[in-house]
C-alpha cells in the first residue's frame, strides 16, 4: 500500500536528483509514490539568444537522460515542462503559480520538495516563490502535510550569506542506502556533470553527502530546510 504521495517541483533536468535523488530512491523504497516534474527546459540559457529549433537534439538528449535518471531511482512519473532556461523572471509570477497549483490538484501530493530560496540559480528562486505560494495553507487548497527544500551542488552553495537567506538545514534524511542509486542516476545525466573539483561532480555530491551524514552521525544523508510541517 502506498504510504505517502511525493512530488518534486525542480528547474532544470539533473536539478531533482542533485536535490533529493536518495531521498527520492528512500521513499520509493518505503512504499510511496513519487512524481517529479521538471518546469525549464534546461541548455538554451548557454547560447546568446534562445531558440529551441538549433538545440532540439540536445534537448531531446536530456530529456531522455532525464527519464533514464528518474528510472533508476524508481520514480512513478516525469513531466517535463518547457519554462525558459534561466529566464522564469521574465515570466509572470502568477503563471508559475498557476502551473504549480495544477500540479497540486493532479498529484495530490502530502510531501513537496523543491529549491530553497537563497540560491544564484533565478529559476530556482522564482519556482521556491510560487510553490511557496501555492502550498499556502488556506481553505480550499490540498492539503501538503510537509514542505521541504533541497541544496542543488553548484548553485546554493555559490549565494553569499548577505544576499540572500543563507541554507542552513534543519531537516537530514539518511540515505546511507540509497546514495548509490543516486550517483548512479547521475551518471544518466553525463553531460550536465562536471569533472572534480567543480561541486557538480560526482566526487563533490558523494562528499557533500557524506558530510551531510556525518553532520547526524550517519554514513550518508541528504539535508533540507523545512519550510512547513503539518501533522
Amino acid at each position: 500500500m502506498t504510504r505517502n504521495k511525493v512530488l518534486v517541483i525542480a528547474a532544470h533536468p539533473d536539478d531533482e536528483i542533485l536535490g533529493c535523488g536518495a531521498t527520492m530512491a528512500k521513499h520509493k523504497h518505503d512504499g510511496d509514490e513519487v512524481s517529479v516534474v521538471i518546469l525549464a527546459e534546461g541548455l538554451t540559457s548557454r547560447d546568446e539568444y534562445r531558440d529551441r529549433s538549433t538545440r532540439s537534439k540536445d534537448l531531446s538528449e536530456l530529456g531522455a537522460a532525464a527519464y533514464k535518471a528518474n528510472e533508476i531511482l524508481g520514480v512513478d512519473s516525469v513531466t517535463l515542462e518547457e519554462f525558459a532556461d534561466n529566464r522564469m523572471d521574465s515570466v509572470d509570477r502568477l503563471e508559475i503559480i498557476k502551473k504549480v497549483e495544477f500540479l497540486l490538484d493532479k498529484y495530490r501530493p502530502d510531501v513537496v520538495y523543491t529549491h530553497h530560496i537563497g540560491d544564484v540559480n533565478i529559476d530556482h528562486r522564482r519556482i521556491h516563490e510560487a510553490v511557496l505560494t501555492a502550498c499556502r495553507p488556506i481553505p480550499g487548497n490540498h492539503r501538503v502535510n510537509h514542505l521541504l527544500y533541497f541544496e542543488v551542488p553548484s548553485s546554493t552553495e555559490w549565494m553569499t550569506p548577505g544576499s540572500a537567506p543563507h541554507f542552513a538545514p534543519n531537516w537530514f534524511v539518511d540515505v546511507s542506502d540509497t546514495l548509490e542509486l543516486k550517483l548512479k542516476a547521475l551518471e544518466a545525466y553525463h553531460t550536465e556533470m562536471r569533472e572534480w573539483p567543480h561541486t557538480r561532480s560526482i566526487k563533490a555530491v558523494d562528499h557533500l553527502a557524506r558530510w551531510r551524514g556525518a553532520t547526524i552521525s550517519r554514513d550518508a544523508a541528504e539535508a533540507f530546510v523545512l519550510g512547513r510541517t503539518m501533522l
